[in-house]
């Protein structure tokens, strides 16, 4: 059995913002592409490095819908919530989901300037170790 786990670049500071985000709203483990074991790299996607996942025991959840996922999945969000499952009986709604995340992830150093994290794969190493 898998922790739900959302997985993200973490050479990344607006991904790094985006997690530390869903670490501290969800019950969601947060690993960095840096830090992935076989076990959860081998579920993941071909590309995996194109996009966040989030990875269940049932399914893995890719870009625009591993967000969607995560906010689903927030403890302060109720309305967000209400409002996914309202968009969801759209037929458009997936294509403009994932259409937002690409605008996002393909502008993620704009996007970085306002919403960043130094991310973990930048941070020097701690004194113990």
């Amino acid at each position: 059995m898998i922790e739900p786990t959302l997985v993200y670049d973490d050479d990344c500071g607006f991904c790094t913002w985006w997690a530390e985000y869903a670490d501290d709203r969800t019950g969601l483990r947060v690993v960095g592409f840096s830090d992935l074991t076989p076990e959860l790299r081998e579920r993941l996607p071909e590309y995996y490095e194109e996009c966040s996942h989030l990875v269940t025991d049932r399914r893995v959840y890719s870009c625009g819908a591993s967000i969607e996922e995560a906010l689903r999945r927030a403890d302060d969000v109720g309305p967000v919530r209400d409002a996914i499952g309202f968009l969801r009986n759209f037929e458009d709604y997936e294509r403009l989901r994932e259409s937002a995340y690409r605008v996002v992830a393909d502008n993620r150093d704009l996007f970085g300037k306002v919403l960043s994290r130094t991310p973990p794969a930048r941070r020097p190493p701690s004194d113990g170790e």
